[in-house]
């Protein structure tokens, strides 16, 4: 009851204040202009989030709950000294430090929204973009979407969202960038391609993605996949293998002869020509990559050289020199 009689003790005061100061203008006029050239204490932004609803009331609750205002009773009454009381916008504002009252509130008005960010890494699977977005702050969650996606389908990119945006909408934006992007590049594509379809061409810009993080190497990497998918080879992938496995999960150990022969939907070692689905979500890098390789390129084997990247060779017999190698680099390792 106290407080409640302070506030509208409070209330009656600044009704009074405002119409005095509007009617004689003056001494009273400075006084509002120093209410609404006033700023908060804070010495961090604030981040001040208003629901879709919110009324004026609300609003001059949540100021004073930010620590935008001593009391919402201010903040209330200078919104409708403003003549903005019902113009304020929802969404989430950015209040950085210093900032007046007027201009807090005209900020709200304008819906000069605060805008987050959330970041794909390329390479990443279904799963783990799903995880980036459930545990992303102020997106909101909805019914698991992993069982109706398609992999290699969402774009890998930095996307601005506003807080009490949905993880179904923020996918369905990342399902239409990689559309769009698949179809601006197949559009562009070279010649004698060993596959008919813009899926098929995902499929192998995923292994590609997955087998090197060198955009250097990716063109290569390509070459070598397409010079045996044209040659019917196997494309013996080892990221295949562990998707086969994890379904787009990390296996958290070495690959196991076992593996290897262990035949499912995805391990390339077993199977003929490509994959039924992507095994992560390409980067537009390794789109281009598949879909505009190097003429020039007869590599067909590929084994990492101990530096981060791949040696390549054209022949079995050269490919066994770089695997001696690459073996004794790992022997030396271990000592």
């Amino acid at each position: 009851m106290g407080e409640t009689l302070r506030k509208n003790r409070l209330f009656i005061c600044l009704v009074a204040f405002f119409s005095i100061a509007l009617a004689i203008g003056g001494s009273s006029y400075i006084a509002i202009h120093h209410i609404l050239n006033s700023t908060s204490h804070n010495h961090n932004p604030v981040y001040y989030y208003l629901p879709k609803g919110s009324g004026l009331i609300r609003a001059s609750y949540l100021a004073e709950n930010m620590g935008l205002v001593s009391d919402e009773i201010i903040f209330r009454y200078a919104v409708i000294y403003l003549g903005l009381e019902t113009k304020l916008r929802s969404g989430e504002f950015e209040i950085l430090p210093g900032t007046p009252l007027k201009h807090v509130i005209k900020k709200i008005a304008d819906g000069d929204i605060f805008y987050r960010k959330v970041s794909i890494p390329e390479g990443y699977s279904n799963k783990q973009a799903l995880h980036v977005l459930e545990n992303s702050f102020g997106i909101k969650s909805t019914k698991p979407l992993n069982g109706e996606l398609v992999e290699g389908t969402l774009l890998p990119e930095t996307y601005l969202y506003e807080r009490g945006d949905s993880i179904a909408s923020l996918v369905a934006r990342m399902q239409k960038g990689m559309t769009k992007t698949i179809e601006q590049y197949w559009s562009m594509r070279a010649e004698g391609l060993p596959f008919n379809s813009p899926d098929e061409a995902l499929v192998l810009a995923s292994i590609v993605e997955k087998e090197t993080a060198l955009p250097s190497e990716r063109p290569l990497v390509a070459a070598v996949f397409l010079n045996r998918l044209k040659k019917n080879m196997r494309l013996q992938s080892d990221p295949t293998i562990i998707y086969g496995i994890t379904y787009g999960l990390p296996l958290g150990r070495a690959i196991t002869r076992k593996d290897i022969q262990t035949k499912t939907l995805y391990n390339t070692y077993q199977i003929n020509g490509l994959p039924p689905t992507a095994i992560a979500n390409p980067g537009v890098d390794a789109i281009k990559a598949v879909l505009n390789p190097p003429t020039d390129n007869k590599y067909l084997y590929f084994v990492a050289d101990g530096s981060g990247g791949h040696a390549f060779a054209k022949t079995l017999a050269e490919h066994n020199q770089n695997v001696a190698k690459w073996r004794a680099i790992e022997r030396e390792r271990k000592r």
